[in-house]
């Protein structure tokens, strides 16, 4: 634990997301990438729902690792040395596994594509958009009626400010519209996972 008595540990990390999947020989690493308010987070769930794999989500992580947290430029580095260890830990192990986090540029991204390639794992990107009207609205909604799920305290601004620093996904990626029906987009990644 750390000074804040939060548990920070692998092993409790680990142990926070549940029942893990059995190892596989070819683990998959799911990336679901994209700005606050794009569904990123209903997306993953509704992935682990299909596949049983676990989700490491930065929001998430981020509140069980600083209390209360500060969105720093060196606590957002802690975080995603964090994330990557634990992600190389699970995928050491044969478990695949969902990362949603925004890694909104390449030279975030870049860390996943090693992780990814020195575990042999397959990599299954995925950018998650919505038109800024329904993103506006959903950061209202949530700023007004936050949902036991939702651990992201993203607001417009900070999506405003976000935008300018999307970079394009270099790697092939599945793109989701998150204001229409996501099932055929569901079914067209848990087919890559499964291939």
């Amino acid at each position: 634990m750390d000074a804040t008595g939060l548990v920070t540990s692998a092993a409790g990390l680990i142990a926070g997301l549940g029942k893990l999947p059995e190892p596989e020989a070819q683990p998959k690493m799911i990336v679901v990438s994209g700005l606050p308010g794009t569904g990123k987070s209903y997306f993953s769930r509704r992935l682990a729902e299909r596949t049983g794999y676990p989700i490491v989500e930065s929001d998430a992580l981020r509140k069980k690792l600083f209390s209360p947290p500060t969105y720093s430029a060196e606590e957002s580095a802690r975080l995603f040395r964090t994330i990557h260890q634990l992600i190389e830990e699970l995928l050491g192990r044969g478990i695949s596994v969902i990362l949603d986090a925004t890694n909104l540029t390449e030279r975030h991204r870049e860390r996943l594509y090693y992780i990814a390639a020195k575990h042999r794992a397959r990599l299954i990107m995925v950018r998650t958009h919505a038109p800024p009207e329904v993103v506006r609205e959903r950061l209202h909604r949530r700023t007004n009626e936050r949902s036991q799920e939702d651990n992201s305290d993203a607001d417009w601004e900070i999506y405003r400010r976000m935008s300018a620093t999307v970079e394009k996904i270099r790697h092939h990626h599945f793109v989701v519209d998150t204001s229409q029906d996501i099932t055929p987009a569901l079914e067209r990644v848990v087919r890559e996972a499964n291939r």
